[in-house]
């Protein structure tokens, strides 16, 4: 029983080894997998900043559009004063 004690210490120390060593390999990252990580953030950044940009001609576009369909409404609203002022002339 004594032997069983004395044996069980060091072959439960010796898996804790292997299993930090086995755990410590599995761990990292290959440079391939860093520079594909860094290749997509640099893709990310991009499609980013090119959305950001979409989103200001969008906002440019939208304000050309209302300014035209205020333009619009004031040419509709001159119109149907000249056609009230036309109707008013006598014939």
């Amino acid at each position: 029983m004594s032997l069983l004690k004395n044996f069980r210490t060091p072959v439960l120390a010796a898996t804790l080894f292997i299993s930090m060593a086995l755990f410590a390999g599995c761990g990292g990252l290959s440079d391939a997998q860093i520079a594909e990580l860094d290749a997509l953030r640099e893709e990310v950044n991009s499609l980013e900043a090119e959305a950001n940009t979409l989103k200001d001609q969008r906002a440019q576009l939208e304000s050309e559009i209302q300014t035209t369909n205020r333009k619009l409404a004031e040419c509709n609203k001159q119109k149907e004063e000249t056609k009230a002022n036309l109707q008013k002339l006598p014939k």
